[in-house]
């Protein structure tokens, strides 16, 4: 099974997720090179309050990527570039934070993403994704609760 990609989702829903959260989605063309991508090849990459991901981006790395913004303090977004972890702590915020965010793209949901985490190699010391989200995750939440992007 491959991962979702945004040629499997498209790019709207995408960029008016974001949107709603102050972020802008920047569509790199096919065969360029992905501004700010940390890892490379298609990877979603990150450049102040932008996100760029290419169609073969799997969207689980733009989520990812724009989680990173969402949970870092905002004194700290305007000037990231490629590099977003700053913290343990802020990475597990940024992985629950992604799962969240995929019930708001039609088509994707949280259940689909963490499947995909798990095949594109996530690892979490319970062994899978479902498995640290809901039995392991409590600090990521409480993180993500005090950045403000879900209820307590």
């Amino acid at each position: 099974m491959d991962v979702l990609r945004m040629r499997d989702v498209g790019f709207a829903a995408s960029r008016e997720l974001l949107s709603r959260h102050g972020l802008e989605l920047v569509e790199v063309a096919e065969g360029q090179a992905i501004p700010g991508s940390y890892w490379g090849d298609e990877e979603a990459g990150l450049i102040g309050l932008t996100v760029y991901a290419r169609s073969d981006t799997p969207v689980h790395s733009l989520l990812h990527e724009a989680s990173h913004l969402l949970v870092m303090p905002a004194e700290r977004r305007a000037t990231v570039h490629t590099d977003a972890t700053d913290s343990i702590e802020e990475e597990d915020a940024t992985c629950y934070l992604q799962i969240v965010l995929a019930d708001d793209l039609p088509g994707v949901g949280a259940e689909r993403l963490m499947q995909d985490m798990d095949t594109w190699g996530y690892t979490f010391r319970l062994g899978t994704t479902r498995a640290w989200f809901e039995s392991d995750a409590a600090e990521a939440r409480a993180y993500v609760i005090k950045a403000g992007y879900i209820a307590g």
